[in-house]
């Protein structure tokens, strides 16, 4: 998984199905293609594309629904 996402490449479907359970925001977003802000701005409005968990004062993206999402099913 990348430390730095903003220096990195898209993942593929298959790097994204061995990340851990949970990942930031910011992970999700660059397998995503979309900005860290504009997928934080889709969340903010109640649209939920991926499902997060709240970790202290962190949001977190399930894993499994980003995969979900990849692949073209819904993530809830």
């Amino acid at each position: 998984m990348p430390a730095n996402t903003a220096a990195r490449k898209r993942p593929t479907l298959d790097q994204v199905r061995r990340w851990p359970a949970t990942i930031t925001v910011a992970e999700a977003a660059l397998a995503l293609g979309v900005s860290r802000s504009t997928l934080y701005e889709a969340l903010s409005r109640g649209e939920r594309p991926v499902q997060v968990v709240q970790v202290s004062r962190r949001t977190q993206v399930l894993t499994a629904s980003l995969v979900a999402v990849l692949e073209g099913r819904a993530a809830a």
